[in-house]
């Protein structure tokens, strides 16, 4: 799973000089559930930065109404599940994601982890992304969900509730995963403890 995301304004910079591309990138926390808006990646131009909202729409739905269940997309069924089998693929710009540890049997308790690769390197989360018509506000939204797959490495034991993690891709295989090629995902994953809290009502959605 993953419903949070950040991008700093160091990571942006690192993007735009070492990546080489176009455009403002969007930084800040964000939370998935609240359907931000943040910077993608597309093959229509590899070098451009676009802005498309978190929780996919497909072309043909009537409303946002299941916005909140299209947030991910598990790599095992994205290919045949409605909401995915049409949409493209897309880079999700971001340098750490977070996930809460359950330590307890029922999740009671829980310890936040920050996400990031080596030096806080920026990365791109692999997504899948559909052009929709917005008919209350008479324009197109491009919406995006984040692609994830089963926990490994040091992720099995931070998301030990559902064992999920997002495919990071590699930065050589960016090309590769937008023309529709397999990517092996990025497993190189630091994980720091934030807080502790057992009010847990501040990220449950």
């Amino acid at each position: 799973m993953c419903f949070y995301s950040a991008l700093s304004t160091a990571g942006a910079t690192r993007i735009k000089k070492e990546w080489d591309i176009n455009g403002d990138l969007i930084t800040g926390n964000f939370n998935g559930f609240e359907h931000p808006t943040t910077s993608v990646l597309t093959a229509t131009n590899l070098k451009q930065i676009l802005s498309m909202e978190w929780g996919l729409l497909p072309h043909w739905a009537k409303d946002r109404s299941f916005q909140k269940s299209t947030l991910n997309a598990k790599w095992e069924t994205c290919n045949s599940k409605p909401s995915f089998k049409e949409a493209h693929r897309c880079l999700i710009l971001a340098d750490s994601f977070f996930e809460w540890q359950w330590l307890d049997l029922k999740g009671k308790y829980k310890q936040k982890f920050e996400l990031t690769l080596p030096n806080h390197c920026p990365f791109a989360f692999a997504g899948l992304y559909d052009e929709w018509w917005n008919p209350q506000a008479k324009h197109k939204l491009f919406s995006y969900a984040i692609i994830t797959t089963e926990a490994q490495g040091i992720m099995r034991e931070i998301h030990n509730s559902k064992l999920r993690m997002p495919i990071i891709v590699h930065r050589e295989d960016h090309k590769a995963w937008l023309q529709g090629k397999t990517i092996t995902p990025l497993l190189d994953i630091q994980a720091t403890p934030i807080n502790f809290s057992t009010q847990l009502s501040f990220w449950t959605p």
